[in-house]
This record gives structure tokens, C-alpha cells and sequence, in this order.
């Protein structure tokens, strides 16, 4: 009966923890096929039109990290933004390449932008969400140099992303800003995770008055912050101060850096009872910010075409107030 009721519970974390896996793969691959007119704007096809690409460019030891960089074609500005984008996949999948299209577009503006990889998730590596965050914190200095090398010179960033990028872009927007070698001008990002409360994840299991609940709460966050937690902690909320690394919102203060937001109102995979901690913290230090909220959609925001076009809309609209191309 005690082997059972072990076995039980182990099937109860793993699938809890499998859950949010097989959850994030999803979402990462299911986008709309068919786009609607207004959206091709913000959707360019790359050409020698445009600029000059430079592809797989090293910033760090692990093999995945490479960044693309995209330098538009007027090189003769004094100085230019740069827009990091970083790509979604659930910290777990995905690739730069996925969001070419995006940063031509940024580029097409008179942008440098850039694509970095980092390293993912595997069954054969120990890498955290907080890992990855440090990865892209070290791309940065070596982005700039690499614009600067080729006569592009960086005045400002705009950090930006889609879901498990989305949470990367925030974290060093929010988090690393005061270090970066230039200034952090604008965020805009799309159904990224910034905050990990227990019971805000209730759609994988977490959250209940159980010992196998907080055990699976214990092993995901772990994984996900890279840092061992506890069912005990789960159950006292002393984790929650092992996650501040990776929970964007904490980082927000009245320095923090006008923002763009984008989140499904019925999200299973970034739920989205958790963006109210990030949307208070805006609020209270009164952030210059604007949550859109795709109220007939999941992670895919897939449903709300007249909220995505107001949010892409939006996005233009503070890169050139805040980050004018000149």
C-alpha cells in the first residue's frame, strides 16, 4: 500500500511538471498561418534592400551562444537604437531565426537589431531561466562592440521578446538596466512569465493544501530558477525570495523603463493571473506602461486580431518616442 501511494504521488509531480513542458512546446509552435493584412507591415522580408546581415556571431563559450545582427543601411548616423529580440520556446525550444522576419522589420525602422540564442533546457543540462538571463546580460557589451566595430555606434536599447523571450527581455530591462553599457530606453514584450506564485500556476497542479502538489511546486520552480527549493519552503513562502532572480516584477521601481504588454486573458501556459503582480508594480511607481489584454485568447493571443494590431500599433508608437530614429 506505501509503494503505491509513493508511485501515486511521483505520478502526480511528474505529470504536473510534464504539464507545463508539453504546454510550452505547444504554445511555442502553434502561430497563426493565415496573417491579416495589416500585420505583413510589421513583417518584412529580408533583402540587401534593407541593411547587412552578419549571422552566428560568438559571444560566449556555449555552442548556442551566437547572435544575429542586423545593421540597416543608412550607415552614416551619428548614432542609432539598438532592438534586441529575443526568441520564445518555452526555455526549452526555439532559435533567432524564428523572429527574422520581426527584426527586419526593425531593421527596415533604421534600427540595429539583433537575435541572440541562448542556452535551452534539456534533459542533459541543468540551465535555468536564470541562467539564460545571464547569457543575454553578457551578449549585450559584446552586441554593442560587434555594431561598433562595423561603424554603428549605440545610444540606446529597446529590449523586447515573445513569451520565454518575453521573460528574458523583462528581467534585464527591469533587473539589469542600471549595468548596461548604454542606456535602457523601452521594453516591449509578449506573454512572458514575471512572476512564479504557487498559486497563480493552479492549471499545472501547483498550488493545492497537498504534500504532492508543493512537492511538484518545488521540483518546477526549481528547475526553473535553477536553485534547489523545498516542499517546506512551498508551504512557509520563503521561496518565493529564491525566485526574486527571475521574477521581473520585484526588480520594478520608479526608474524602470516605459513598457508595452501583451497577454491572453485566458493563457494556460504563462497563466495569466500572474501578470497582476507585474501590472501593480507598474502602477505603483508609476511606470509609463500599456497592458493590452487579448480577452477571447490563450498564450497564441491568436483570437484578438484588433487587440494584437493595437498593440503592435502601440510598440511603433513608443520606439519612436522613445528610441526616435534619427
Amino acid at each position: 500500500m506505501k509503494n503505491e501511494k509513493k508511485r501515486g504521488k511521483g505520478m502526480f509531480i511528474f505529470i504536473c511538471i510534464l504539464a507545463f513542458f508539453v504546454s510550452v512546446f505547444i504554445g511555442a509552435i502553434s502561430k497563426v498561418t493565415i496573417k491579416p493584412e495589416w500585420s505583413k507591415k510589421y513583417s518584412v522580408e529580408w533583402s540587401d534592400e534593407i541593411g547587412t546581415l552578419y549571422e552566428d556571431i560568438s559571444y560566449g563559450e556555449e555552442e548556442s551562444n551566437k547572435f544575429d545582427l542586423y545593421l540597416p543601411k543608412d550607415s552614416n548616423k551619428e548614432t542609432y537604437g539598438l532592438v534586441v529580440y529575443l526568441h520564445a520556446g518555452g526555455f526549452t525550444s526555439g532559435d533567432k531565426s524564428d523572429d527574422k522576419s520581426m527584426l527586419s522589420w526593425l531593421c527596415s525602422k533604421g534600427y540595429v537589431a539583433v537575435g541572440i540564442n541562448y542556452t535551452l533546457r534539456t534533459e542533459n543540462n541543468d540551465k535555468s531561466v536564470y541562467s539564460q538571463s545571464m547569457e543575454i546580460k553578457s551578449a549585450i557589451p559584446k552586441v554593442i562592440e560587434e555594431a561598433e566595430k562595423h561603424g554603428y555606434k549605440i545610444d540606446g536599447i529597446t529590449m523586447s521578446g515573445g513569451s520565454a523571450g518575453g521573460a528574458l527581455a523583462m528581467l534585464y530591462a527591469y533587473r539589469d538596466a542600471k549595468e548596461s553599457p548604454v542606456p535602457v530606453k523601452l521594453m516591449f514584450e509578449m506573454v512572458g512569465p514575471s512572476s512564479y506564485f504557487v498559486e497563480d500556476w493552479d492549471n499545472y497542479g501547483l498550488g493545492q493544501d497537498t504534500d504532492e502538489s508543493r512537492e511538484a511546486g518545488a521540483r518546477l520552480f526549481s528547475v526553473m530558477g535553477g536553485v534547489e527549493i523545498t516542499p517546506e519552503m512551498i508551504k512557509d513562502g520563503s521561496y518565493l525570495s529564491l525566485l526574486k532572480q527571475i521574477s521581473a516584477y520585484t526588480f520594478v521601481n520608479e526608474k524602470s523603463v516605459p513598457s508595452v504588454l501583451l497577454y491572453g486573458k485566458h493563457d494556460r501556459i504563462q497563466p495569466y493571473k500572474g501578470v497582476r503582480h507585474l501590472e501593480k508594480a507598474l502602477k505603483e511607481n508609476g511606470v509609463d506602461y500599456k497592458l493590452f489584454v487579448a480577452e477571447h485568447s490563450g498564450h497564441g493571443v491568436q483570437n484578438d486580431d484588433k487587440v494584437m494590431k493595437a498593440y503592435m500599433e502601440t510598440v511603433e508608437e513608443y520606439l519612436d518616442k522613445y528610441m526616435p530614429v534619427k
